[in-house]
């Protein structure tokens, strides 16, 4: 091919001219020492500042610019690597299912949009180093976003298609002594950009690394390398396959942690595939949980004996298999604990670094999670070596989605032509290829146990020989695909039944009826916003059912984008923030990591979820359930601790030995029952409350990569005992009979009731004003993204609406209701009846009781109706000063917790900053909740302010009022603060999570309307 035809850019069948053959991404050295520094001469970078020219589209591009004599000097500047959008060119674009032109430019699968179709146009200009040699010269795209052009010095190179794996080219005849000119166009979208309609934010250019790299004379050009165990995994072997050339021999030695296993020589193949295999009997197996790995040391030399490169490659030692329905990891049961990662940096787009990798990988560990499926694409390199070296189980994912062609076809808006791949012939090789890339490159890292052909792509023969070809290369992985879900005709596209989203009732009965394939969820606990609620049922039935083997939640990490608001702060952008039509907002925050790569609240109860020890206690004993495949728990430090309201009172450590994958129950130990009785004894039970909760805590017992030495792993908890009795308080006080307002007054308080509402309109305390609005009954949260999905605000508006609106006066059209005051011996109750304007009616009834010491009892009822919808929340609200912004509780914490994401929250008392307790979801909505509280204090900077205390409460203290956050879509929007919102509930709705376009929160997390309600709670000033 000696010149490019731009018209191979629509055409899906042609997605590569010239392109080097795809190969292994280990990396050849000059010599043992410069392998030892981690970089090789054999490579020459061009990252950096390149030559650039921006046009919407081809018909406007520069005509020639890759020319030798086309001068480029007066063009822009910019980054390689880095998308174009990133550096100021186009906008970022997010959508999920749709195509980024939908409703711009009318196109049928295989066109690309004419009128906007960005080109992006490079030049870099170079000189070869003098110690630059090889017998050839190539040049290497790790990633260019989507299809791409090259020439040299004037002469057509080639040309490729596939955005997430590296594209390289033979440059060795158009190189030339002194400057040469490289030159790239970048075309935004290419025919193939139909199977790249993952859900992420759209952008394009030379968005990862370029580098020539130099061939000597004897070369390794492709590695792979396969072990077996023997079936009692006591022998193994290495087996070594390489593409080379010229000749001369292949020197091995295979070490592990510096202690040699095993050597030999090879000598290299005239036919340019050198094979070898040698056995060992140093057996140390690969895991997640022990990520044991060899080193493998390759030296190549020339006929001469001479060193022309030297290799190192890790090697796992593991067997992953499918034995009666079960996918085994080394003769176990594996259980996947994972997430889906897009590859993602808030600051730079799809460009992390690999200093943001390691953080990713080392936030997974210490939450234990133990797998990543790269959605849908993919990853760089370096993020399959990390998982080799830290320890995570890898689904690799090849680079194909075609989601907005058969979505529409499913909803009978197109024929089934419409569908791309399905069974046409146009598409099969570029998807072929690109399952040769994903496996070629990949294939020698041990982290990887399934090959997954893409996602969302539907079913036929297509997506079923891209199976068949994995398969045909690697015989020691599995092959993975979710899209038969919906084409059942070749089934066997997968070797596990996987599904997205389906409620866990739904799995339990596929896997009565199917018994041929394990089950996982290759989508599961959608993460958008404020969610995984109800995860623990998912989790729970791997304990329970053998085939479902687990599941990856959606997703890792929020897709948002540092900018800059009116005021120059930056904020988390998404889409639709950048002026992206169309656009899908902000569905791209579904991460359990926010955007800065800082663990949100949700990832509590993932930690707690994944974790692989369990502690289930009895009256006098505690069993410890070892979920590990291969780790017994005396590996850990085992801790109990004794609470005694909250303070820590006892610490003990035991020897803890229980075998993986087996249980054993242990006595709780004497001195926790000796120091709760001595502490009994000797406690002053004013007001009667104590309680002993005792915590069991697994963690680490040495620094590991991810983790030092004393980081929890897991734990479990339980109330051993509660001693409660009735508040009483025998303080004078005196009432106030007004016409309009009853006064309490006590020797440290004053309270004002309105007789006519709306309530409580006064609390002095030690001299200070309290309140800054009457309390007032609470039914609504801002809605969670959750919420938006199933329409919860269609089905709850008439709570919001009784929040906002509710009358103490009685209906509108009837007559006046008075407080009704009683007065008993030690206090005096002023009780309230409100008309709530639900339809049908509603009423509740709040009560205040006020003692001598300035405490408030407060009790709200409800009578159930028929005919009402659920609750959001049952509770009361109060406005405090904003100078109260600080918040102590004792209860669950330290992050958010509701009722169906609970079980992660730990015991103990907290502190914080009220600001703190606004999560950074992207679109503010509910958040900030403390289930499970005892009592919570909101003080300001001298210890003043409020004390609620109650059984069981949930609570929150926030700046902002839930109809402020409800009208905000990005935290700028926000009113400024001038309250601190204290929100006390008998419970509220829980958060939900199965997912987010339909699925409620479960039955059980609902608060009936129709049922009678109460709640009760005291507050009192400090």
């Amino acid at each position: 091919m000696k010149e490019f035809n731009y018209e191979i850019v629509k055409n899906p069948e042609i997605f590569q001219q010239n392109r080097l053959p795809a190969h292994s991404d280990h990396v050849a050295y000059k010599s043992a020492s410069e392998m030892m520094t981690g970089k090789t001469s054999y490579r020459l970078s061009l990252d950096g500042v390149w030559h650039f020219h921006y046009s919407k589209n081809v018909n406007d591009a520069p005509k020639d610019f890759w020319e030798t004599g086309y001068d480029t000097s007066g063009w822009d500047r910019i980054n390689v690597p880095a998308h174009i959008q990133m550096e100021g060119y186009d906008k970022p674009q997010y959508v999920n299912v749709q195509y980024p032109w939908d409703g711009l430019e009318e196109l049928k699968p295989g066109e690309i949009p004419e009128k906007f179709n960005p080109v992006a146009d490079y030049v870099k200009l170079f000189t070869i180093p003098k110690d630059f040699k090889g017998e050839k010269i190539s040049i290497s795209f790790q990633g260019v976003e989507s299809g791409f052009a090259l020439w040299l010095n004037g002469q057509y190179i080639g040309y490729s298609e596939d955005s997430f794996d590296p594209s390289e080219f033979d440059l060795t005849d158009a190189l030339k002594k002194g400057e040469n000119k490289l030159a790239v166009r970048v075309f935004k979208w290419t025919s193939s950009s139909w199977c790249e309609d993952q859900d992420f934010f759209r952008f394009s250019g030379i968005f990862r690394s370029v580098y020539l790299f130099a061939v000597p004379k004897s070369h390794v050009f492709d590695l792979k390398i396969e072990t077996d165990l023997s079936d009692n995994f006591k022998t193994a072997s290495l087996n070594i396959s390489a593409v080379t050339s010229g000749s001369g021999m292949m020197e091995l030695k295979l070490t592990y942690k510096g202690e040699k296993v095993l050597e030999g020589k090879i000598p290299l193949s005239e036919s340019g595939v050198t094979t070898g295999k040698c056995d060992f009997e140093k057996i140390y197996l690969w895991s997640a949980e022990e990520p044991n790995l060899y080193e493998l040391f390759l030296t190549i030399t020339d006929a001469r004996g001479a060193v022309c490169e030297v290799i190192r490659q890790n090697v796992g030692l593991r067997r992953f298999e499918m034995k009666n329905g079960l996918m085994l990891l080394n003769g176990k049961r594996i259980v996947f604990k994972g997430v889906n990662r897009h590859e993602f940096s808030h600051i730079n787009g799809r460009v992390p670094d690999r200093d943001e990798l390691i953080k990713d990988i080392v936030t997974m560990k210490r939450n234990n999670i133990n797998a990543i499926r790269t959605s849908h694409y993919p990853d760089d390199s370096g993020l399959y070596e990390l998982c080799d070296i830290y320890g995570l189980y890898m689904i690799a994912e090849s680079n194909l989605e075609t989601h907005g062609t058969w979505e529409p076809y499913e909803r009978g808006q197109v024929s089934v032509d419409y569908v791309v791949p399905r069974d046409k012939e146009e598409w099969k090789e570029m998807l072929l290829d690109r399952i040769d890339s994903c496996y070629h490159r990949n294939k020698n890292h041990p982290s990887i146990l399934i090959w997954s052909i893409g996602n969302e792509a539907n079913g036929g023969t297509v997506p079923y020989a891209m199976s068949k070809r994995f398969k045909e290369h690697d015989s020691t992985r599995l092959v993975h695909y979710e899209g038969v879900f919906h084409d059942r005709r070749f089934n066997d596209t997968s070797d596990m039944e996987s599904q997205m989203y389906p409620p866990v009732k739904a799995i339990e009965e596929f896997l009565k009826k199917e018994k041929d394939k394990p089950f996982i969820c290759c989508e599961y606990t959608h993460a958008m916003g404020n969610s995984c609620g109800g995860m623990h049922y998912y989790t729970d039935l791997t304990d329970t059912e053998p085939r479902y083997q687990g599941g990856f939640i959606w997703d890792y990490i929020d897709q948002s984008i540092l900018k800059k608001d009116r005021y120059g702060r930056y904020f988390e952008a998404y889409g639709g923030d950048f002026g992206d039509r169309p656009t899908d907002y902000n569905f791209s925050g579904n991460g359990i990591a926010y955007g800065d790569r800082n663990p949100s609240p949700k990832m509590q109860e993932v930690k707690f979820n994944y974790q692989n020890i369990s502690v289930v206690f009895e009256k006098t004993k505690f069993k410890v359930i070892n979920k590990n495949l291969f780790v017994n728990t005396d590996s850990f430090d085992t801790k109990l601790t004794l609470l005694a309201n909250g303070e820590k009172i006892c610490e003990t450590m035991m020897e803890i030995e229980v075998k993986p994958l087996s249980t054993k129950s242990f006595s709780i130990p004497s001195v926790i029952n000796e120091t709760m009785m001595e502490y009994e004894n000797g406690y002053a039970l004013t007001n009667g409350n104590l309680e002993f909760v005792l915590i069991v805590s697994f963690s680490l017992k040495e620094n590991t990569l991810w983790a030092n030495a004393g980081h929890e792993v897991a734990f479990g908890q339980t109330v051993l005992r509660k001693i409660a009795k009735p508040f009483k308080c025998t303080d004078k006080l005196t009432v106030v009979h007004g016409n309009n307002n009853i006064g309490v007054r006590g020797d440290e308080f004053t309270a004002l009731f309105s007789l006519l509402g709306p309530g409580l309109v006064s609390y002095v305390y030690a001299g200070r004003e309290m309140i800054e609005k009457a309390p007032a009954p609470n039914f609504w949260r801002a809605p969670n993204d959750n919420d938006n999905g199933s329409r919860m605000q269609q089905r709850y508006a008439q709570w919001k609406i009784a929040s906002m609106y509710p009358s103490a006066l009685g209906k509108p059209d009837g007559k006046m209701h008075f407080a009704k005051v009683t007065e008993e011996k030690n206090s005096v109750k002023i009780a309230y009846r409100y008309y709530l304007p639900t339809s049908p009616e509603s009423e509740c009834g709040v009560t205040y009781e006020v003692f001598g010491d300035g405490t408030i009892k407060t009790e709200l009822t409800y009578d159930g109706v028929k005919g009402l919808p659920d609750m959001p929340e049952f509770g009361m609200l109060f406005k405090l000063n904003a100078d109260y912004d600080n918040l102590t509780w004792y209860g669950l914490g330290p992050q958010e917790t509701y009722e169906d994401r609970k079980r992660g929250g730990k015991i103990g008392i907290y502190a914080n900053k009220v600001a703190d307790n606004m999560a950074k979801y992207l679109v503010p909505q509910e958040c900030g909740n403390k289930c499970e509280v005892r009592w919570a204090k909101v003080t300001d900077l001298k210890g003043r302010g409020m004390e609620f205390f109650g059984d069981n409460i949930s609570f929150s203290a926030l700046s902002f009022t839930p109809h402020e956050m409800e009208n905000a879509m990005h935290d700028f929007e926000l009113p400024a603060v001038h309250y601190t919102v204290v929100r006390a509930a008998m419970q509220q709705l829980g958060v939900g999570g199965d997912d987010s376009w339909g699925s409620r929160p479960h039955p059980e997390y609902r608060i009936p309307a129709e049922k009678d309600l109460k709640f009760t709670f005291w507050f009192k000033g400090i």
